[in-house]
């Protein structure tokens, strides 16, 4: 991501200028500057044999998420595990920077890959993904068969033709018909004459404007049964900036985990290291100081060739996220009802995540960005980032799950315990419906592609990966009243 003092990343092959011209919401048309490889296909894997172009169009590190095959952890492993898929995180990351720094050898000589990047990074994750067999091993039967999850590739990003697998629907099951969108490809970094330069992404097919995205939100039909009421918890827009690149849920007690910044709201306590009593006696920004939950979620930087702060800082910088952070023109936490059921009490401490900050490499199956633009809120978009027209103002909306297994605050995948609800609106499975926070965020960013989501630096800022986290931390007596006010259909704040 761009910066005046930065050298273009080694990742670009600079063998072919390319000038994508973009679609504004406005009707007319910006350039955007990319350096595209040469003979640029879709291949993931390249095959002994093929040719220096085919690696030369390798784009980043695709490894199996260990987290998602797991079974279940249990208590007494899970420090260890959490540890240790940590771990693997910062094995990709710093398997990343070398492939980054290694490509044009890598091209001439796609031996290197194997013996100097993607071997060695393979015995790492056999370490740690042993040592996560023998924790869960201690206190429970050994899980076998981690191991073939320990081999890593190299893929080329396959947005060539302005789409992905999942298509453009939005963030809650919905679906959109084909946009058009540029084919050029590949990052850069810095600027020249102004036009911003991107770092290890995103790519101009990216984006896409918002206009030329067919309305494609549905909601499901209130029943009777069903709970109509909202509450609304007003916790701020982060005005003053806390940030940092932990993640408390999938990564406790680890620094720097997420390889990413984070926005806070709300529990100013929030960190890595930051326990339930801790958070319970933290100071919160919200209005109401009976809501002490924290809501966090990747930060969303401006590409104009700026240094930030955190330029040479973990999670900034260093994991390949630079560019200003933006605070948010406006942060609305909303928590609705469920349409064919009442909803129960979260239990406090209750762990939620919604998205996936890998989808780029792990698939859509948990993907749930939902980006868009003021005034054209019934169009949403999966896996773009949306070119407003002027005017109009960029707009993230996370739906968290509304269905609670009834028992359980977290899982050993942060997501079983949890679930969304069918396309009617009912939880199946013996869930409990519970009031879903549904977080809406704006920007005010210039038109056009000039911004993009923090993320794991092997995720190349991939709109897809944008996700959203919160701990509920709501008092006894004010989740009493927000479960009241949406069972009786009353609005309240």
């Amino acid at each position: 991501m761009g910066r005046t003092s930065r050298k273009r990343s080694t990742l670009a092959n600079r063998a072919i200028v390319a000038s994508a011209a973009l679609l504004l919401g406005g009707g007319g048309l910006a350039g955007l500057n990319v350096y595209a490889s040469a003979g640029e296909t879709t291949s993931a894997q390249p095959e002994s044999g093929q040719s220096s172009n085919t690696w030369q169009q390798m784009s980043t590190i695709n490894c199996p998420d260990v987290g998602n095959r797991l079974p279940e952890v249990p208590d007494g492993s899970r420090q260890e595990v959490d540890t240790q898929l940590a771990t693997l995180d910062s094995q990709i990351t710093e398997a990343y920077k070398r492939f980054a720094d290694s490509r044009d050898r890598i091209s001439q000589d796609p031996d290197l890959a194997q013996s100097s990047l993607l071997g060695p990074l393979k015995d790492e994750r056999l370490d740690s993904i042993d040592r996560i067999a023998n924790a869960i091993g201690a206190n429970t039967e050994r899980p076998e068969g981690l191991d073939s999850l320990a081999p890593c590739t190299l893929r080329a990003d396959d947005n060539q033709d302005g789409s992905r697998r999942g298509g453009q629907g939005g963030g809650n099951g919905n679906s959109a018909s084909p946009s058009p969108s540029s084919s050029a490809s590949s990052p850069s970094s810095g600027t020249d004459n102004g036009q911003v330069k991107q770092g290890n992404g995103p790519e101009a097919a990216d984006f896409v404007a918002i206009r030329s995205v067919r309305p494609n939100v549905s909601t499901p039909r209130s029943r009777r049964s069903g709970s109509a009421g909202t509450f609304t918890s007003n916790c701020g827009r982060n005005q003053n900036g806390k940030f940092n690149p932990d993640n408390v849920i999938v990564a406790p007690g680890v620094s720097n985990g997420a390889h990413h910044m984070h926005d806070y709201v709300g529990n100013q306590a929030t960190d890595a290291f930051a326990s339930d009593q801790k958070l319970a006696d933290g100071q919160t920004s919200c209005r109401n100081q009976g809501d002490k939950s924290t809501y966090y979620w990747p930060v969303l930087r401006l590409q104009n060739g700026q240094d930030a702060k955190d330029v040479n800082t973990p999670g900034g910088g260093q994991d390949q996220n630079t560019g200003i952070i933006q605070t948010p023109a406006q942060v609305t936490l909303n928590w609705v009802g469920n349409p064919v059921a009442k909803v129960v009490a979260m239990p406090r401490f209750l762990r939620i995540i919604t998205g996936d900050a890998k989808a780029f490499t792990n698939g859509d199956a948990n993907a749930n960005a939902s980006w868009s633009c003021t005034g054209f809120e019934n169009r949403q978009l999966k896996d773009k980032y949306p070119i407003c027209p002027r005017g109009s103002k960029v707009v993230r909306t996370f739906h968290f799950q509304s269905c609670w297994d009834g028992q359980n605050t977290d899982s050993a995948n942060h997501r079983t315990h949890v679930a969304f609800a069918d396309r009617n609106g009912a939880c199946q499975n013996g869930f409990k419906a519970i009031p879903q926070l549904v977080q809406r965020i704006v920007y005010a960013v210039p038109p056009g592609p000039g911004f993009a989501v923090d993320s794991f630096p092997e995720q190349l800022h991939k709109p897809v990966t944008d996700h959203g986290d919160f701990i509920n931390v709501f008092s006894d007596q004010l989740m009493k009243k927000v479960v009241g006010c949406i069972n009786t259909g009353r609005r309240c704040t």
